[in-house]
Order: C-alpha cells, then sequence, then structure tokens
C-alpha cells in the first residue's frame, strides 16, 4: 500500500477511539431497579431456568447470536505468522463484517498458542460463551487439525473460514461460469497452483459437488502432486496425488478448463495461456498481486473468464459473500454444525443470485453501476443486500434437512421477513402497506405513472414494484431513452406486457386532450396556451399530473431532482387539496432502531396557525394508522404544560384543545419538550394527568423549520431510514418524491400510493 492509504488506515484504527469494536448495552440501565433486574438479585432466574434447561441460554443470554472469532496469528493475511496481538486488527475486522452484513455480535479471541493441542484446548473451553466458532488465519497443516478436533469435541457450528469460506464462493464463481461457458462441471479438467487450506477446500468442495477426482491435478511450491512424492502426505492431498510423469505446473496445464491459483503472485506466465482449453475460467486468488493479471488475460484470452481476489477487478471472490450469511442461517437454527449440504447450498444461493438482477444497493456502492451476469459478472457483490435474504434461509433448511438444526423454523414465510428487517430497515414500518397494496392490485389493475422515468431510482424502484407485485407501472418519458437505460441496468421490465411507456413528445393522441385540458385549469394562473402546451409536453411533472387528473392512471409519483417545492406549484393547479381540508401538509417518517417517529408538517406550511396545526395532527394520525400503528402524538414546543405565554406555545396549546374536541379517542398532548414526548417518566415529572401514555411516535412541530430541522438532524446524527414525504390532503393519490430519495424510498411511496387510489377507489364504488 502506498504511503497515504497506510497512513489513512492507521487513522481509521485510531480515530476518534482505538479501534473497530464497542460493547453496547441492549436493556435499560437507568434506575435500581434496572439494576436489580440486570444483575443481583434477577439474574438468578435466567441462571436456574438455564441450568435447568441449557437450550435456554438462547431465550435469556447473547448465546444464540454470539461468534467468536478467533486465531493463533500464524497465518494473517498475507503477512505471515506475526502472532496473536498483532493479527488483532483482522480479527476486529473479521467481527465488524459479521455485525454489518449479518447482524451477528462477534467477540475477537486471539490466542498465544501455536501447538495445536493447546489451542484446541483453549477454545474447546470458550463453547458455552458462543454460538459458533469462526476460526481465522490459522497455518495448514494445523488448521485442519484443529477444525476437525473442534468439531468432534463441540456441539457448536465450527468453521475455518479461510478454508470453507473461498471455498463456497468459488464453487459459486466456478458454477456460474461453467454455465455461461457451456461446460458441466462432470467434464472438465481442474488444475490448482497451490495446495494448502484454501485450495484444498476449494478442490474437495467442487469434488463433492460432482467434478471427478481424477480430474484434478494439485500443484504447490514443489510441483505437481504426484503419487509417492512426499510419504507423509496429508490424506485430504494424497487422495489427489495422481501417476503422473509430469512435474511443473506447466507441463499439466495442456486441455485445462479451470486454473485454480491460491499461491503466489506471477506464478502464472502469460506464454502459458495457449495451452489451457477453449474458454477457460481462470481464478487467480493470491494476494495482493494474483498469479496473473487480468488484463494479460484479456490480451491472449479472450475467451476466458477471470476472477481474482481483488476488488479492483471484477468477480473478487471475496469470503464476506458467505461467512456472516452461512453463520445467521446455522444460529438461527440452533445448527450443531456447519456440514457439507449447508455448504453447498450456500454455493448454489450464491451463484443463483448473480444470475439476478442487481439492487439499487449494489449500483450505488460500486458507482452507479449495475452489473449483470455474463463473463464480467458470475459472483454477487458483497454489498447487495439479498445476500442474507438468499443465503441464511438455504443454509438454515439445509440444516434442518440434513438433521443438524436443534431448533427448525416452521415459518420460512416469516424467517424470510425477519430477515428483511435487517436488510430494509423500512421492511416493519412498510410490511402492512405492502401487503395491502399486493392484494389490492391483485383484486384490480392499479396504475401507477412515475414522472422520471429515465432516471436509474425509478426504473431500479419499477424492477422491484413489478417483483413485489405491488402495481402496473407506467413510465413517462422518451421510449428509446428508457428502454435502453432498463437494458443497460440488466434489467427485467416487460415494456410489450407489463410495463407502459407514454411519451409526451410522441404520443399526441393521449396528450393533445391533455393539453386543452390543462389550459383550462391554468389560463388564470398568468400561464398562457403556448406555455400551457410546453409545460404537459416538456414537465414530466405536469405531464403525470395530468395523466392522473384525467383518470388514465390512479396514482403518481413526481419530483426527485430539482426543487421540491417546484414541483408543488406544478401539481397544485392540477391536484388540488380536498374539499373539506385547509391545507395540504407533509408527514415523513424516520425509521430508528428504537422504532419509528413521524414528523409533521415538514415540507409545505412555513407557519401553520393553531386550526391548521390541529388538522394535521388528525391527517397524520389517520395516516399513522395505515401503517399499522396506534398514532401517539405530541404537539411540540418550546414550552412544556404551559411553562411559556409566547405565540407559538399558545398555538400549540389551542391546537390541543381543537384536537381534543374533534378526536376524543385520540392519544394526544401538548405543549410539551421533545424529550417529554419521548419519556413518560419525564412527561410524569411535569405533570400527572397526560393523556399519551409511553412514547409518542407523531412529532407535530409549530412550524416547518422545526419540523424539517429535527427530521433531518435526527436523520444525519442516528443514520436513521427516511420514508416520505408523504402528502397529506391531497384529492388524489398524488406525491412529491425528494432529490434524496433512494429506489427502496420510490417503493415505499408507491406503496402508499396504491394504498390510497384502492381506497379512493372503494370509496368512490
Amino acid at each position: 500500500m502506498d504511503e497515504d492509504f497506510r497512513k489513512a488506515a492507521l487513522d481509521y484504527h485510531r480515530l476518534p477511539r482505538p479501534g473497530k469494536l464497542a460493547i453496547e448495552a441492549t436493556k435499560r440501565m437507568a434506575t435500581q431497579r434496572d439494576l436489580g433486574l440486570a444483575y443481583s438479585p434477577g439474574v438468578a432466574a435466567p441462571c436456574e431456568a438455564i441450568a435447568a434447561d441449557p437450550d435456554k441460554a438462547r431465550d435469556y443470554t447473547a448465546r444464540g447470536n454470539l461468534v467468536a472469532v478467533i486465531s493463533n496469528g500464524t497465518a494473517v493475511l498475507g503477512l505471515g505468522n506475526i502472532g496473536p496481538l498483532a493479527s488483532k486488527p483482522v480479527m476486529e475486522g473479521k467481527a465488524v463484517l459479521f455485525k454489518k452484513f449479518a447482524g451477528i455480535d462477534v467477540f475477537d479471541i486471539e490466542v498465544d498458542a501455536e501447538d495445536p493441542d493447546k489451542f484446541i484446548e483453549v477454545v474447546a473451553a470458550l463453547e458455552p460463551t458462543f454460538g459458533g466458532i469462526n476460526l481465522e488465519d490459522i497455518k495448514a497443516p494445523e488448521c485442519f487439525i484443529i477444525e476437525r478436533k473442534l468439531r468432534e469435541r463441540m456441539k457448536i457450528p465450527v468453521f475455518h473460514d479461510d478454508q470453507h469460506g473461498t471455498a463456497i464462493v468459488c464453487a459459486a464463481a466456478v458454477r456460474n461460469a461453467l454455465l455461461v461457458q457451456g461446460k458441466a462441471l462432470k467434464d472438465v479438467k481442474l488444475v490448482t497452483s497451490g495446495a494448502g487450506a484454501a485450495a484444498l477446500a476449494c478442490v474437495d468442495l467442487l469434488v463433492s459437488m460432482g467434478l471427478p477426482v481424477e480430474n484434478v491435478t494439485l500443484t504447490d511450491i514443489k510441483g505437481v502432486v504426484h503419487a509417492g512424492r512426499d510419504p507423509d502426505m496429508l490424506d485430504n492431498m494424497a487422495r489427489y496425488a495422481r501417476h503422473t510423469d509430469a512435474r511443473t505446473l506447466s507441463e499439466v496445464l495442456a486441455g485445462a478448463d479451470i486454473f485454480l491459483g491460491l499461491s503466489a503472485p506471477r506464478v502464472f506466465k502469460p506464454e502459458w495461456l495457449p495451452l489451457l482449453a477453449p474458454n477457460p475460467l481462470i481464478l487467480a486468488m493470491a494476494n495482493p498481486e494474483p498469479e496473473i493479471l487480468p488484463e494479460l488475460v484479456v490480451a491472449a484470452r479472450p475467451d476466458a473468464i477471470m476472477a481474482t481476489g481483488r476488488s479492483d477487478y471484477p468477480n473478487q471472490v471475496n469470503n464476506v459473500l458467505c461467512f456472516p450469511f452461512i453463520f445467521r442461517g446455522a444460529l438461527d437454527v440452533g445448527a450443531s454444525e456447519i456440514n457439507e449440504a449447508m455448504k453447498v447450498a450456500a454455493v448454489e444461493a450464491i451463484a443463483e443470485l448473480a444470475r439476478a438482477a442487481a439492487s439499487e444497493v449494489v449500483a450505488s456502492a460500486y458507482g452507479g453501476i449495475a452489473p449483470m451476469f455474463g463473463p464480467q459478472y458470475i459472483i454477487p457483490k458483497p454489498f447487495d443486500p439479498r445476500l442474507i435474504l438468499q443465503i441464511a434461509p438455504a443454509v438454515a433448511r439445509a440444516a434442518m434437512d440434513s438433521g443438524v438444526a436443534t431448533r427448525p423454523i416452521a415459518d420460512f414465510d416469516l424467517y424470510r421477513q425477519e430477515l428483511e428487517l435487517f436488510v430494509y430497515r423500512s421492511g416493519q414500518l412498510m410490511r402492512p402497506v405492502f401487503e395491502r397494496a399486493r392484494k389490492a392490485t391483485k383484486a384490480s389493475t392499479i396504475r401507477v405513472a412515475y414522472a422520471e422515468a429515465e432516471d436509474e431510482r425509478v426504473l431500479r424502484a419499477v424492477q422491484t414494484v413489478l417483483d413485489e407485485g405491488l402495481a402496473q407501472p407506467v413510465l413517462i418519458g422518451r421510449r428509446e431513452a428508457i428502454i435502453a437505460k432498463a437494458t443497460d441496468m440488466g434489467l427485467r421490465l416487460d415494456f410489450d406486457n407489463r410495463v407502459e411507456i407514454l411519451d409526451p413528445a410522441a404520443d399526441t393522441a393521449l396528450f393533445a386532450p391533455l393539453v386543452d385540458r390543462y389550459q383550462g385549469l391554468v389560463s388564470r394562473r398568468g400561464i398562457p396556451p403556448l406555455a400551457a402546451e410546453r409545460r404537459v409536453t416538456n414537465r414530466r411533472t405536469v405531464s403525470a399530473s395530468m395523466l392522473l387528473q384525467a383518470g388514465h392512471v390512479d396514482a403518481a409519483l413526481v419530483g426527485g431532482s430539482g426543487d421540491w417545492w417546484q414541483h408543488m406549484t406544478y401539481v397544485l393547479p392540477i391536484i388540488p387539496k380536498q374539499e373539506n381540508v385547509d391545507r395540504i401538509y407533509a408527514l415523513s417518517a424516520l425509521i430508528l432502531d428504537r422504532g419509528t417517529l413521524f414528523f409533521c408538517d415538514t415540507h409545505v406550511n412555513v407557519d401553520p396557525t393553531a386550526e391548521q396545526v390541529a388538522e394535521m395532527t388528525l391527517l397524520a394520525a389517520e395516516s399513522v394508522r395505515r401503517f399499522g400503528l396506534t398514532p401517539k402524538a405530541a404537539l411540540l414546543s418550546h414550552s412544556s404544560f404551559g411553562a411559556s405565554n409566547s405565540p407559538t406555545a399558545r398555538k400549540m396549546r389551542d391546537a390541543l384543545a381543537i384536537v381534543r374536541e374533534q378526536a376524543p379517542e385520540l392519544e394526544v398532548d401538548g405543549e410539551m419538550h421533545a424529550d417529554a414526548a419521548l419519556s413518560q417518566a419525564l412527561r410524569d415529572r411535569l405533570v400527572h394527568d397526560s393523556a399519551l401514555k409511553g412514547s409518542a411516535n407523531l412529532l407535530v412541530m409549530p412550524t416547518l423549520d422545526a419540523a424539517n430541522i429535527a427530521l433531518t438532524l435526527l436523520s444525519a446524527a442516528t443514520e436513521g431510514l427516511l420514508v416520505g414525504p408523504v402528502l397529506l390532503g391531497m384529492s388524489r393519490p398524488l406525491h412529491v418524491l425528494t432529490p434524496s430519495v433512494t429506489a427502496r424510498g420510490i417503493v415505499n411511496i408507491t406503496a402508499l400510493a396504491v394504498n390510497q387510489a384502492a381506497a379512493e377507489r372503494a370509496a368512490n364504488g
């Protein structure tokens, strides 16, 4: 690494506090009672329960979601035997990956023991603490002995990731590469460079999947692994020792379909490339420099598929693609081991995911480029959020089928939904909305117009909308541009049957009458006929709104770029407010680890009156109910319960009186500080008769400034997930997207709009 990167890495690990991990309490520790429950005397209750039934440890402790990442530092990355203490940054890094990608807690443990028997005794004694053991960076051949003996002694999964993680991702790459190249595993010839732990694990797994043993040739630093070469050869290497006169790598490459490199830089010479079979797969996984550079392969063998261990080349064989999710599935069924069936299930799940359309998160994490299955993309990207949804259930099911699951999953649909909550924090909030949208669309097609259909976020969202069965999309834009972009992104949009494209500039038969209609709406608003025609043709927000106004679609999503309020000014003459409301308001949700908070009004009304605050509270409460939640509203102020007589404090008090008169059943109180809204203990110290119980989930602000600042500040400080804004009081289902909206955010708003359209349709008979 260069000096700048080295310094950045040191600063990253040192600042603002040393290391990459911290322990965080998951339970409240605010009162003497809390202390008594957490420790003495309350802790005796779960201790007694676990003593009576050891399986209860999963219910009362963190053990069921706790993995040990353990090393003795004898084979750390490319650094060699640097010892256990120097390996600690790597183990902490592995722990962070477990947490980031699968929500698994980790203790990293560095053991000062190179002797295998001593190391085994230390690790085996830790079994009561953990739900699984991830062995890391232990040199061969000791790693084979350690893993085998620990698996024999322990009743929890023991997994040496350097072996099996590499093997699983490698096997997925082989599976897909052979599919692209039109070859079958049973027919190919494989040659390795390297015969260490990772290489042998790769070959063993491929053999278990159907690669004939006789089609494998191993080579290592001594040359070809042939029969009789080493009298004390390990059994897992000896099974591949061939009777051959060949002694060097170049002598055994002729006709090889797969080159598997897990050895050292530049050991594969460019002049050997012609020796390989047609359409070969080259897995050059030495780090930091592979056995042969991809650019040399491309120049000499354009028919080859290339994979490396590096992130700056296509097809990175990266263990993070599998180990977090294998453990997730294993822990969730209480597996006693990670067996061959579970590993093969992971292989197939990873391979299948690479063949599916890539997600928005993948595209954004890799420069906005959505990878497509093919020679340059045979393995999923590590940041693909679907990995956990694909791999963990497959591994869990394989554990159950192979008889090693102690807590089988009864409902896999529910299990996938629980995993989805981890992937999309909006899942819990949006699930009832999605379910109602699916039912509504299944009962009667609901058409949703997307004004900015040439935006990649919109197209990716539309793919999800179709996959989820939420609506029939109607895309507004240039037909050729939309189709070309969707094709480039690798999306599966069926423009002949399931997705309609409407081009305001080309589809004159449809839009010409809308021009006349629009002119009638805005002629007295300072917009002359020619300008009105240009707006319908060139302003997609106007185009989509007119389609909704004329009944050609059931809902519309506009905006997503430019000034949010400018889009509103285009919309309001076309889709006005409901007749029975005074104003339109904006409700935004922020999904946090502690739950969801709703904020109102975040975008529309700068300084609402008391009557308008009351109206927005009632409209927002109804919207919160549509999310499947019971609204608990707090009218916020700088004043708490009459402490100030300022205009804004009086406004919120007056609004409370109106709300209580119009909706006496609503759980609401105010005016109050924000901390009092979220803490009943604090609220009880201020007043004894608050109608609001527990923590408020609907925070109504006195001004737009207060609402927007609170929302965006809390969002940035907590990395909470935003949903909205949702427009309240509109006469038709239309929403204006913010410039920061993601594809997932567009999907969420689509589901809300579909629900509104379904309710509107039902109300109209």
